[in-house]
């Protein structure tokens, strides 16, 4: 088994040096594959320059990978590769120069390459760069060893009889296929797709018979939060690099150009110093000149936060927590900071808390049910939250735009997919039966939740002996609209100082991301008819339970369970 970590993959990147780790290739047939492919002309580059001449070396130690890692027995050992690079990096150009390499090497007959992009025009671009390098070969060998069909937009070696095909992503995309290399462009856009893992999913299977096939991903990253089948693929590259993911599942070669976390976050951004961008763009100098990142990216300056961030992702490879937005809630700019990661679990908020209430919101079939518990740490005195949301298996079908994100927030543990219609209401119960015996629930105005469409929740905590305000519980309805402003208000400016605090869920950057503040006279509405499809319903639990500590309660025990419990 070949090892494709790469440690040390920050001081390559600082160093200008390649991230494709010391493999033991087959060197003849690494530098074979070199040859044809620095061969390759630009067909689309003022005096068509050869690859030679235009690319970088980053994208041969690639190809050297590719096309050299090839047992005696014809087993190829790299027989997948992601590369996460920015955009004018020439992804597309490379990508089609490889599947031209893997024709002119390829010994297999009838042998199948397929190149896949997440549109028509995105796919149809790698043809044409593929279909421009025969036309432009000078010897004039290409033209007569291929024949290009671009009605069917399919390239057929006439030697042997392979092809090299474009295909949409879609569902069809391996009817009648039987490929031996696949190259997929631009993975980021197919995020969205709910159907993307099944089809990644049948790809892969179409290869397993084919020991001499590849799966090539090339892409840029997301101008949204990672999601879907994107998320996955990138988190399985980065866990391989990193050498977290060992043995069989670690079969994916990993050459992402991103920056380590530590530059991408915090209050100060390194990745925002141009003396670093060389980091990221291999092409620099090539294809894409530091003179001009700097100007795009002063102009992207003057249009605001929301353009830079895009800017950022799709330049710099800089990762999206929050898809921020002009008319964006202004407690957003501080969430990201704002995150503790002691706080994933419920039980953690209760150790650290000397009362605790709880916002609940949603639970429409369409909807997420949304539910926050919000402590005062017993000693510093900090908001503490910690969030949770049930969607109902109906919104994966009704909502298909945002099924792979749920899907994503499930196996991070933040939100369940329910299994029958009242699991959300029943395991909500839960999790306030669990405060209320803790002792840190408030007698009075300890839940707080939408006084509408909210019967079914109700009578399952009264099953259980946790009445409303009016029969001298502690649930109580919480005034939506207007009337929330001052826990919308107070949530900003206590995120901003440092004295509210998460534990920074992929899932709760998703939901404040969403949120549109709109401005009605001196109020400030967070709604989710503003919000549209994306859903916002575990923020709002927040604010319900941030209004009920704003009343400055009490723990029902008088004191700390958990102390209580310890004692």
């Amino acid at each position: 088994m070949w090892d494709f970590s790469c440690s040390d993959w920050v001081d390559r990147l600082k160093a200008g040096r390649t991230l494709v780790p010391d493999l033991p290739l087959d060197e003849a047939e690494a530098e074979r594959a070199v040859r044809i492919f620095d061969k390759l002309r630009l067909p689309d580059v003022v005096g068509m320059p050869s690859m030679g001449e235009a690319a970088g070396d980053w994208i041969r130690d690639m190809v050297r990978a590719l096309f050299g890692s090839m047992s005696d027995e014809g087993v190829r050992q790299v027989k997948e590769m992601f590369g996460l690079l920015p955009k004018k990096n020439s992804k597309t150009t490379n990508g089609a120069g490889i599947m031209i390499t893997a024709l002119l090497m390829n010994e297999r007959p009838r042998a199948e390459g397929l190149l896949i992009g997440p549109t028509q025009e995105i796919a149809d671009l790698a043809f044409n760069q593929a279909a421009g390098m025969i036309a432009e070969d000078p010897e004039g060998y290409l033209q007569t060893r291929f024949a290009v069909r671009d009605h069917i937009k399919t390239i057929e070696d006439l030697k042997n009889g392979s092809t090299l095909k474009i295909k949409t992503f879609d569902m069809r995309v391996m009817t009648g296929s039987k490929p031996t290399w696949v190259l997929v462009d631009e993975l980021h856009v197919m995020s969205s797709v709910s159907y993307a893992s099944r089809v990644i999913g049948q790809i892969r299977g179409g290869l397993l018979p084919r020991p001499d096939g590849f799966l090539l991903f090339i892409t840029t990253q997301s101008d949204l939060p990672p999601a879907g089948v994107f998320r996955a693929e990138l988190q399985l590259a980065r866990g391989i690099r990193d050498g977290r993911i060992v043995g069989k599942g670690a079969s994916m070669l990993p050459v992402l150009y991103e920056f380590p976390e530590d530059m991408q976050t915090g209050k100060e951004k390194a990745w925002e110093n141009p003396a670093f961008w060389h980091m990221v763009n291999p092409n620099l100098g090539l294809s894409i000149t530091l003179d001009a990142l700097e100007t795009d990216y002063a102009q992207a300056r003057e249009k605001g936060d929301e353009e830079i961030r895009r800017w950022a992702s799709q330049h710099l490879n800089v990762e999206i927590g929050l898809a921020l937005h002009s008319d964006r809630w202004r407690g957003a700019d501080f969430w990201e900071d704002a995150a503790d990661p002691e706080l994933v679990t419920l039980d953690a908020l209760l150790r650290r808390s000397e009362v605790v209430t709880i916002g609940i919101d949603g639970g429409g079939l369409d909807d997420l049910l949304g539910f926050n518990a919000t402590g005062r740490d017993k000693v510093t005195k900090r908001y503490l939250a910690w969030y949770h949301a049930w969607a109902q298996d109906d919104v994966l079908e009704r909502r298909k735009e945002i099924a792979e994100t749920l899907k994503d927030f499930e196996r991070d543990g933040d939100l369940t997919i329910c299994t029958t219609p009242t699991q959300d209401v029943e395991e909500v119960a839960d999790l306030v039966q669990l405060v209320f015996e803790s002792g840190l629930l408030p007698e009075k105005y300890g839940v707080g939740l939408d006084p509408q469409g909210v019967a079914a929740l109700v009578d399952e905590l009264s099953a259980r002996d946790i009445e409303t305000d009016e029969n001298g519980g502690p649930v109580t309805g919480v005034s939506q609209g207007f009337r929330l402003s001052s826990a919308v208000w107070g949530m900003e400016r206590k995120l901003k100082d440092g004295t509210y605090r998460h534990s920074g869920s992929a899932m709760m950057n998703w939901a404040v991301g969403n949120a549109k503040a709109e401005q009605r006279g001196n109020a400030v509405l967070i709604t989710k008819q503003a919000a549209g499809k994306s859903k916002i319903d575990p923020l709002i639990a927040g604010f319900n339970a941030f209004y009920l500590m704003g009343r400055n309660p009490e723990a029902a025990s008088g004191g700390s369970f958990w102390e209580a419990m310890a004692s």
